[in-house]
């Protein structure tokens, strides 16, 4: 892995430069509220969850998640904003720290997501294993930083795999097994540490697996 995407990095990542949210404050990836907002609550898999706002979202809408991140650091804090809820939204999340290119999920969900994963080694085999994650009828959201987004670019420039077309993501699914929903870039808008909006650019694939 990059040394800039290694354990150590992402540790010291949510340690702070800008991670201070609480899951209250710190509201979910639009793009995961508009492509699943219709679907039917089951088991979900947030792979990368880092400190826990997509999970939150998720099993607050009846979800039972999975949530994975290499970073124990990150897990901690998204367990005590979980906590912080009331009803039974933190006994619907299971948190998991572990490495997405080396952990085998323990059964398929009915939906699979992640949001800027930087794995260790070609990107298409980490969307290949999340592929594997998701049960006949079920979804696959993949988010990623799009190619022409300024705002993300700097701090990743030259490293393989920082940024992703949907086109590049849908090529790592057999397209006798799924059916592409969703492949477009797509922008959200972000406050940074000034206060300033800005336009980010992702790409955003969402596939229905065959039944």
């Amino acid at each position: 892995m990059p040394e800039e995407f290694s354990r150590a990095y992402w540790e010291e990542r949510y340690q702070g430069h800008g991670h201070g949210h609480t899951a209250q404050g710190h509201p979910p990836n639009p793009q995961l509220v508009a492509e699943t907002g219709d679907l039917a609550p089951g088991t979900a898999l947030d792979a990368g969850a880092g400190e826990g706002a997509e999970a939150v979202w998720l099993a607050s809408r009846g979800w039972r998640v999975t949530a994975v991140d290499i970073a124990a650091g990150a897990l901690e804090r998204a367990r005590r904003n979980a906590a912080d809820l009331e009803g039974a939204v933190a006994d619907r999340i299971g948190w998991v720290q572990a490495d997405l290119t080396e952990w085998t999920p323990p059964e398929r969900f009915d939906l699979v997501c992640t949001h800027y994963a930087h794995p260790q080694g070609p990107p298409q085999e980490l969307y290949r294993r999340l592929g594997e994650a998701v049960a006949p009828g079920g979804t696959l959201l993949v988010v990623g930083h799009h190619p022409s987004d300024r705002h993300s670019g700097a701090p990743h420039a030259g490293v393989h795999g920082a940024h992703v077309t949907a086109e590049e993501i849908a090529r790592a699914l057999d397209p006798r097994a799924w059916e592409v929903v969703t492949a477009e870039a797509r922008p959200r808008t972000v406050t940074v540490a000034d206060g300033r909006e800005v336009t980010m650019h992702d790409a955003v694939l969402r596939a229905r697996r065959h039944g």
